[in-house]
């Protein structure tokens, strides 16, 4: 195998990977309002044309997720709302959100997802319905962004299967045939290398080639990540923290996503083919933390805008 040409940013500084680098070229993070408030400048952590997601929340005001997307579009900052089908109450809301988003905020993409909820609010229980409205390509959305789950989802299949994840999938790849506007898996986080591997190429070879984002959580206590990676229902990947946590010298110690994107990057790097093209991170420990990470293990990839 030959060595890797790791590189410096600055006199002082840690090697970079050259493959992460490359992996993390066009990554995405996630914010909500609470927390993008807290974040004096996104210039001063993020690189150009960074993609921020924002999470709506149950219980959130649409102003207030409007004003945020207001606020991350002017600092240049191409911005991506969610919209959970299980709290919006119905067409004519969803309507109105749109025109809010577009009106006051510019925004022309989309994360369509059902919502962290048990019981729909309204008249829409999945992203399948908000999409079946056509009101995003009537109003010129060029993004709009999808769930994908490479470890199951047990909202979805109780029984611990992949029969309706698998079958939403491919509702979603025959929408993309139809729609305008480019789409993307965005997924739920995952700590493992290997079933990710495996569960993009079982899609492709099923027949999805909607290209996919993965999702990463970013640096924080591994207590952290344990509560949120169990209460999202993170499968096979959640050994990888559990592993961890039995081990009294990393115990104390905050996670890092170093080894699960080194090694999906070296993947990549084999495999120009694969089919995940992005990642996504959730930034559980903090949104500076998540950047000054991406930062240090980015090189030219994460060079903020103001740096």
């Amino acid at each position: 195998m030959a060595l890797l040409n790791f590189k410096k940013r600055d006199s002082g500084a840690r090697p970079v990977n050259p493959e992460v680098e490359a992996f993390l070229n066009g990554y995405s993070i996630e914010v909500m309002p609470r927390t993008a408030a807290k974040v004096e400048s996104f210039r001063d952590l993020l690189p150009a044309g960074t993609r921020v997601y924002i999470a709506h929340i149950d219980g959130t005001p649409v102003e207030e997720m409007v004003e945020t997307a207001k606020r991350i579009n002017a600092e240049g900052f191409p911005v991506m709302p969610h919209f959970p089908a299980r709290i919006i109450k119905d067409a004519a809301t969803l309507a109105d959100w749109i025109a809010r988003y577009q009106g006051e905020a510019d925004v022309k993409q989309a994360l369509l997802l059902a919502g962290g909820v048990n019981q729909p609010q309204g008249e829409f229980h999945c992203s399948m319905q908000l999409l079946e409205t056509g009101l995003f390509d009537k109003a010129g959305f060029t993004n709009l962004h999808v769930a994908g789950h490479p470890e199951g989802n047990k909202d979805i299949d109780p029984d611990g299967s992949m029969k309706n994840v698998d079958e939403a999938l491919q509702w979603k790849q025959k929408f993309s045939e139809t729609t305008d506007a480019q789409m993307a898996l965005a997924t739920q986080f995952c700590f493992d290398a290997k079933p990710i591997i495996e569960w993009a190429d079982a899609i492709k070879e099923a027949g999805v080639d909607i290209p996919v984002h993965i999702g990463i959580a970013g640096p924080a206590k591994l207590q952290t990540l344990i509560k949120f990676a169990i209460a999202c229902g993170v499968g096979p990947s959640l050994k990888v923290l559990q592993k961890r946590a039995m081990d009294v010298s990393k115990l104390l110690l905050p996670y890092e996503p170093t080894d699960v994107l080194t090694e999906l990057a070296a993947h990549k790097a084999a495999n120009p083919d694969f089919n995940i093209t992005n990642v996504h991170f959730f930034p559980l420990g903090g949104i500076k933390t998540n950047a000054t990470w991406a930062i240090d293990n980015g090189g030219d990839a994460a060079k903020p805008v103001n740096s």
